[in-house]
C-alpha cells in the first residue's frame, strides 16, 4: 500500500510539474535563496528519447491502421505512446522545476519530485567540488566501499562532496537513511553551488564552530 502511494504521489507531483514548467509558474522560494540546475546530467538522453517517441507515434499508427482491424487497439496503442511521450516531457519538467536550493537555512538537495533533502549549514563541516562517476544509474545509492557515503546522482555522476560534522539520517523515498558522514551530489555547475554555499558556512555561527 505505501509503495502505491509513492506511485500516485509521483505521477501527481510529475504532472503538476508539467503544469507549471508550460505555464512557466516555478515555485516560489525563500528571499535570497539561490537555486542551481541539475537536469543537464540527463538532458541528452530524455531529449533522445523525446524525438524517438515522437517519430514512433505516428509510425506506430501507420503500421497499425495496415495490420490490425480494431480500431479500440490502434487508438489503444496510439494512446499509449501520446501518453508515454508526455511522461517524458512531464519527468524533464519535474527536473527544472524543482532545482537544488541554497538559502539561510542549508543546502536542499532535490532530483525531481521524487528527493527533496535539507542539510542545515550546522551540520555541514566542509563542501568540494569534486566530480565522480557511479556504477549505475541509480538516484540515490550508498557508497560501495563506505556505506557512511550516500550518492544522490544524476545521469551516473556526482559533482559535489558535502562532509558533515556528525553522521546524520536523511529523508529519502523508501525512508529515512542510515546514518551518513558525507553526501555526494550533481549540480550543472557545482563551483557556483560550492562558492554559494561556503559563504553561508561563513555566516553560520553553529557551522563557524570547529568540529568535535
Amino acid at each position: 500500500m505505501r509503495l502505491v502511494r509513492r506511485v500516485v504521489a509521483y505521477e501527481w507531483g510529475m504532472w503538476r510539474s508539467l503544469a507549471r514548467w508550460v505555464l512557466r509558474r516555478p515555485y516560489p522560494v525563500a528571499p535570497g535563496a539561490t537555486t542551481f540546475a541539475y537536469v543537464g546530467g540527463v538532458q541528452t538522453i530524455l531529449l533522445a528519447f523525446i524525438v524517438m517517441s515522437a517519430i514512433e507515434i505516428p509510425i506506430l499508427d501507420v503500421i497499425l491502421r495496415h495490420t490490425v482491424d480494431s480500431p479500440t487497439i490502434r487508438h489503444a496503442a496510439v494512446g499509449l505512446g501520446v501518453w508515454g511521450l508526455l511522461w517524458m516531457f512531464g519527468l524533464m519538467a519535474s527536473l527544472r522545476i524543482h532545482p537544488h536550493v541554497v538559502d539561510g537555512d542549508g543546502l536542499r538537495v532535490r532530483n525531481g519530485v521524487s528527493l527533496d533533502v535539507t542539510i542545515p549549514w550546522a551540520a555541514v563541516a566542509d563542501v568540494a567540488v569534486r566530480r565522480r562517476s557511479l556504477p549505475s544509474s541509480r538516484a540515490v545509492r550508498y557508497d560501495e566501499d563506505d556505506p557512511t557515503v550516500l550518492n544522490l546522482g544524476v545521469g551516473s555522476q556526482t559533482a559535489i562532496d558535502l562532509v558533515l560534522r556528525e553522521p546524520l539520517s536523511v529523508p529519502l523515498p523508501s525512508g529515512p537513511s542510515t546514518p551518513v558522514r558525507e553526501i555526494r551530489m550533481y549540480a550543472d555547475d557545482p563551483a557556483a553551488l560550492v562558492e554559494h554555499a561556503r559563504r553561508h558556512l561563513a555566516a553560520d555561527p553553529v557551522a563557524r564552530r570547529p568540529k568535535r
